[in-house]
Order: C-alpha cells, then sequence, then structure tokens
C-alpha cells in the first residue's frame, strides 16, 4: 500500500464534496457562519463524523464505505481514481464517481453505509466523506483511501493507470479492549492499531472480540509493578453491555481511539465476531448465570449485540437498506483477485451448547448449512490462496468451567469426538476434492503461535497438512500458552505469550498481530509482531500448483 500525503489525496477529490463542506476536527456539532444578506451572521449547526470512516469487504470491484454522523443526515462519498502520488487518473484510467447512501437516524444509532460496486480492479482511491442534514447542508468532511484487488488482467494495456503488480499484503489480529485495559492515552492510546498501520496493508481482517461487551472498563487499573494505567472511560463501558445502547456504547468507544480511526480511514476492515460481541463463551439458547446481568438469556443479548455489531462493522448491507446480510447469516467470502480469496467464518451463531465435547455424534460449531456452504466455496475457489478466517483456533482446548470446552478440541487426542467431526468433515472433503494451498488465520486465546497440522501426527489421518497462525491480543490482557489437543495432530512451530497471565498492553511486547505478504511470484510470508512492530516470526510458504 502507497503512503499518501494529505495534500496528495486531496488533490481533485474534494471538489467532488463541493465547496460547502467543512473540516471541522472536534468529535461534536460543528456551528459554520454564513453572510446573511442583511449583514447578521446566520449560525447553523453542521453535521461532524465522530467516529471517523472506514471501508471493508473490499474486492476486486466492489467495497462497504461507512461512517456514523452526529445528528440526521444521508450519507455523501466521493471517490477519484489516483496514483501512487495520489494525482487523479488520467485517460482510460480516469475514475470519479458520488455516492449517497441511507439516511443515517436514530434506528442506526446515525450509522450509515454504502455498497460501492462496478469499481475498476486493481485501482487506488482517494475517498472524501460527509453527511448532509435533511436541509442539504454539507457537514464535517472526511479523507481516507483504499485498492481494489487486482485482477487476472494486471499488468496488460487494457487496464492502463490501474495497479502494475498483483502484490498485497494484510494484517490480522482479535481481542480489543479486553479485561479493563481500554484506551490509555498517557501511553498513545491502542498502539498496535498503529503497529498494523506502519506496515501500509491493503486490507485488515478482525478475527473477533472487535468489543468486550461482557467487560466494565474502570478508570484506572494498579498493575503488578505498581504503575497506574489510566483508562479513557464513557457511561456506556461502566457495565456489562444489556441494552442496544450499550452495545452500541462499546463500538463508539473505541472508535475514540485515534490509532484505529486512522486505520480504518486507510485500510478495508474484514470484520468477524466472536463471543465478547455479547458474552464470554456464549453459546446459542444459554441462559446465564453472571450476577453482573439482568437479562440473563443469551439470545435476547446477542440479538442486541449482533445489530449493534452489523451497524458499526463496515459489512454489506441488503438492497433493501437494512444493515448486514440476512439475518441467520454473515459468513461470507471477500474475492481478493487471483492470488487470494477469504473466507470469514461464523462459528458462534449455530454453536451446539459448551459440553465436554465426547459426544460420539456430530456436533456443530458451523452448523450444517455453513459447513456445507465452506467445502463448496472453497473447493470451486480458482485463487492461489485460499484464506479461512476461523474465530476459534482448531486445536487449542479453551475451557469454559471444569468440565465443559468453549473450543472444538476436547482434550482427547483419539479420534474425532462432538464439534471435532465437524471439522473433520471439512478437511477430508478438502483432501478428496483436492484442494491445495488452505491457510487458517485465528486470535481468541491473547497469545500469538504458528501450528502445523499433518496426518502423520494425528489420530484422524484424512486431511492435507496445513498451517493455522494465531494473533492477538492487540489491546487486551495477554494470556496463554494453551495446550493443544493432538486429534488433528497441530505442532507448535513458535510461539510467545505474556510474562503472565492477563498482562497489560502497557509495553507492547506482549500484544500480537499477524502479517502475510503475498508476493508476485505467489509466495505466502507470514509474520508474526508485536504492538511495536518487531517480527517475532516469519515462514514462506509456497504455493502447490
Amino acid at each position: 500500500m502507497t503512503s499518501f500525503t494529505r495534500r496528495n489525496i486531496l488533490k481533485g477529490a474534494i471538489a467532488a464534496a463541493g465547496a460547502a463542506a467543512v473540516v471541522i476536527p472536534s468529535a461534536g456539532t460543528a456551528t459554520a457562519y454564513a453572510a446573511r444578506p442583511s449583514g447578521v451572521a446566520l449560525v447553523r449547526n453542521r453535521l461532524t463524523l465522530p467516529s471517523g470512516i472506514a471501508t471493508g469487504d473490499v474486492t476486486t470491484d466492489s467495497g462497504v464505505l461507512w461512517s456514523r454522523a452526529s445528528g440526521p443526515g444521508r450519507l455523501v462519498a466521493s471517490l477519484l481514481a489516483v496514483d501512487d502520488d495520489g494525482s487523479p487518473l488520467r485517460g482510460r484510467g480516469a475514475f470519479e464517481r458520488v455516492l449517497r447512501g441511507t439516511v443515517a437516524s436514530e434506528a442506526t444509532d446515525f450509522t450509515s453505509k454504502i455498497n460501492a460496486r462496478r469499481l475498476p480492479a486493481g485501482t487506488r482511491f482517494a475517498l472524501t466523506m460527509h453527511f448532509e442534514d435533511p436541509e442539504g447542508n454539507a457537514g464535517e468532511t472526511a479523507q481516507g483511501s483504499f485498492s481494489t484487488a487486482p485482477d487476472a488482467g494486471y499488468g496488460r494495456g487494457r487496464n492502463r493507470g490501474r495497479r502494475e503488480t498483483r502484490r498485497q499484503s494484510f494484517v490480522w489480529t482479535g481481542d480489543t479492549a479486553g479485561q479493563g485495559w481500554g484506551i490509555n492515552e498517557e501511553i498513545g492510546g491502542m498502539r498496535g492499531y498503529a503497529a498494523m498501520h506502519a506496515t501500509r496493508p491493503d486490507f485488515f481482517i478482525h478475527s473477533g472480540d472487535t468489543i468486550y461487551a461482557d467487560g466494565p472498563i474502570p478508570s484506572q487499573v494498579t498493575e503488578p509493578d505498581g504503575k497506574i494505567w489510566r483508562n479513557l472511560v464513557t457511561e456506556e463501558v461502566s457495565k456489562v453491555a444489556e441494552t442496544l445502547d450499550e452495545f452500541r456504547g462499546r463500538h463508539r468507544y473505541n472508535l475514540m481511539d485515534k490509532n484505529i480511526r486512522a486505520l480504518y480511514a486507510e485500510v478495508p476492515v474484514i470484520a468477524q465476531w466472536d463471543d465478547h460481541e455479547t458474552h464470554n463463551n456464549w453459546y446459542p439458547g444459554e441462559i446465564i448465570t453472571d450476577t453482573r446481568y439482568t437479562e440473563r438469556r443469551a439470545d435476547v443479548l446477542a440479538a442486541r449485540g449482533r445489530q449493534a455489531w452489523q451497524e458499526y462493522q463496515p459489512i454489506a448491507q441488503l438492497s433493501d437498506g437494512s444493515t448486514g446480510f440476512e439475518p441467520a447469516r454473515i459468513y461470507r467470502k471477500i474475492s481478493r483477485g487471483p492470488q487470494l480469496d477469504i473466507f470469514c467464518l461464523d462459528m458462534r451463531s449455530f454453536k451446539d451448547p459448551n459440553t465436554d465435547g465426547k459426544e460420539t455424534t456430530l456436533t456443530h460449531v458451523l452448523g450444517k448449512e455453513q459447513a456445507d456452504w465452506l467445502i463448496r466455496e472453497v473447493s470451486k475457489s480458482k485463487a492461489t490462496w485460499k484464506v479461512i478466517a476461523n474465530d476459534l483456533p482448531l486445536g487449542l482446548i479453551v475451557a469454559d468451567g471444569p468440565v465443559a470446552q468453549e473450543s472444538l478440541a476436547n482434550r482427547d487426542d483419539g479420534a474425532p469426538l462432538g464439534k471435532e467431526l465437524e471439522i473433520a468433515r471439512v478437511l477430508s472433503a478438502f483432501k478428496r476434492k483436492r484442494v491445495k494451498n488452505v491457510v487458517w488465520l485465528t486470535a481468541d486465546v491473547h497469545y500469538c503461535a504458528a501450528h502445523h497440522y499433518s496426518p502423520e501426527r494425528a489420530a484422524f489421518q484424512d486431511f492435507d497438512p496445513f498451517w493455522e497462525f494465531v494473533a492477538g491480543p492487540i489491546n487486551a490482557g495477554s494470556f496463554g500458552p494453551g495446550k493443544l489437543d493432538g486429534t488433528f495432530g497441530p505442532e507448535v512451530a513458535f510461539f510467545k505469550a505474556g510474562a503472565y497471565a492477563n498482562e497489560s498492553p502497557r509495553s507492547g511486547e506482549n500484544q500480537y498481530f499477524g502479517h502475510v505478504d503475498l508476493g508476485e511470484d505467489d509466495v505466502f510470508t507470514a509474520s508474526l509482531r508485536d504492538a511495536n512492530g518487531t517480527v517475532l516470526w516469519s515462514k514462506d510458504l509456497h504455493p502447490e500448483r
């Protein structure tokens, strides 16, 4: 990804937004003064962008544009194709478009999205966004940028003005603002996001736990060495989230961080959800026993949490204008051109209850429909690399109480049982259909690791070897390492965890993200890094043809 100066990004782009737009850096409502014929100043409140802007689910020809207004208004976005210097493309590569989105209202907490479609592949865009109030007055504008993925025709004459490379890179992590570690402005806020941004990735996979709805954030925490961690706090983060507005407030809180807003303005997000968007280790139908809650039906909490999550993540909206995907589905495929397809799983919505995992019959973590979809879509993918973003690790043991397992793994190294049977079915189908170059990426366990799975080490052997890379947390307590279940033959190639359980993010050395670089030769270079940007481990994977 090329870095653009503010001046270059604005070349030609602001013209599309109109001279009426004003840039107001504050998060409140802007005030503009217009001279009336009588010479008396008329004061008009202008809409601002208190949560910044974001893009998401960007493919070869589409993307989702997102923002939130300070009041009722319609989202307006301007796209301008630019070169590596930020100057508008001319001739055959020229592209400029103004798009209008849904009206932001209280019904969506004043969030709005635009599905940008029919975009040219392999193209860099300067982006400006603002809201118009009901009278048509333009509010605060914000600038950003993003690139569509290259298609099969990259570098050919018909693509003049587009990216002359198929090379792309991305980052992934999970676990934001967990265990009471929120925005500490004394250390620069959530610095892990700045470290990811500094790699100039083409997109970012947030592998779940985008918020911690079940973890209050106090004003300060005393660390074991006596240092005081001071959090920025709001009313909504002072208790566990139960109401829709409390769930929304968690997302608003994270977007108060300058590092997150900066990353989201320039790096498209592919968001997943896991348990903490609702409650720790929840599953459908659960009645939670947590005494902090007055509403203990997990399904009720999940519905509210899901609505807030879909309002605040830059994911596609339906043609009828509603937010998110169809009610029972947020798993999806993001096509990044001939090199790469991303398959985002939902390992929470269809999960059977947490038990000891020793059932002799198949139990679900994906559900039959999603498992069928995954097998079908991965098998027919023409991309060189098929990345499966799994918000729960495959072989790591994660307990839910003294007996039950939150994880797929069940502490039994033998043949697959329970939820393991569903994953065994998927892995066997990939082998049967001769699927090559599958990599699994995950977070969830609050340390980083590289796991290699191979049938010669496994109790279950009907699958081809594969890698699973683990990253996170990015701003939460560090834990680990965990133990591996031997059913699918995992082996630890690398791991790094914090010095003790729930170590704070202060040093950055125990906060982790993953980075992938895809070269012109399709080599998949995966590295694990800490929140200071230090590369801890790296591996080149060469594609099988």
